[in-house]
């Protein structure tokens, strides 16, 4: 384990959200699923770094309650409905646009959905998330979104962003904008609540 990653995990702790850190996603995997109860209900934002760990596949190969509103099939209004229960789950899954050396989670959302349960309403909160979203500080958090983040996730989905043309925001006024939330998690309050996977591999955006 590298100075950085050592450095973030010491402060992401000091600020009451435990961390652990792993060599591969097949490890991430098998902690994520030792964090689980099989009377949990579970829910997920969405994230390449889950897909890339295969969690969800994890979580629909052993049949868990896992509101699973990601299946293409599924319906807009089971697929709206899926997405309030998340606010209430037992647990949720997801990833983070960046970690800081000095202990703060920064995410930007466009939904909404996924900043909202990361700051209210499941009991328990598991972000999984690669070594390359480690940042110095909010600043480069910031940079780091705007510069690679956004871009890649608008071109993945197609949107009609600024970003995708430029490869850099614009502060767009796009109605397909992705970036529409700002969260910036500094300390936990409730102990145990978010807890924190770093994988040392780069996953996602």
């Amino acid at each position: 384990m590298d100075e950085i990653i050592k450095t973030t995990i010491k402060a992401l702790n000091n600020n009451n959200m435990p961390t652990k850190f792993v060599e591969t996603c097949d490890e991430a995997k098998e902690l994520v699923m030792s964090m689980i109860s099989e009377d949990d209900v579970i829910g997920a934002g969405g994230s390449m770094t889950l897909d890339q760990c295969k969690i969800r596949d994890e979580l629909r190969e052993k049949k868990y309650d896992f509101l699973d509103w990601f299946l293409p099939e599924l319906p807009m209004d089971k697929k709206k409905k899926a997405l309030q229960k998340t606010l209430g789950c037992d647990v949720f899954l997801t990833s983070t646009n960046a970690l800081t050396m000095d202990g703060k989670l920064y995410n930007v959302d466009g939904r909404g959905n996924r900043v909202a349960a990361m700051v209210y309403g499941p009991k328990k909160v598991i972000i999984l998330t690669g070594k390359n979203k480690i940042v110095k500080n909010l600043q480069e958090a910031k940079e780091r979104m705007e510069t690679v983040a956004a871009p890649l996730n608008a071109k993945k989905l197609n949107r009609n962003t600024g970003c995708r043309k430029t490869g850099y925001c614009v502060d767009c006024k796009s109605e397909e904008r992705i970036c529409r939330h700002f969260l910036v998690t500094d300390r936990q309050k409730n102990d145990d609540r978010i807890n924190i996977i770093i994988v040392n591999e780069n996953l996602g955006l």
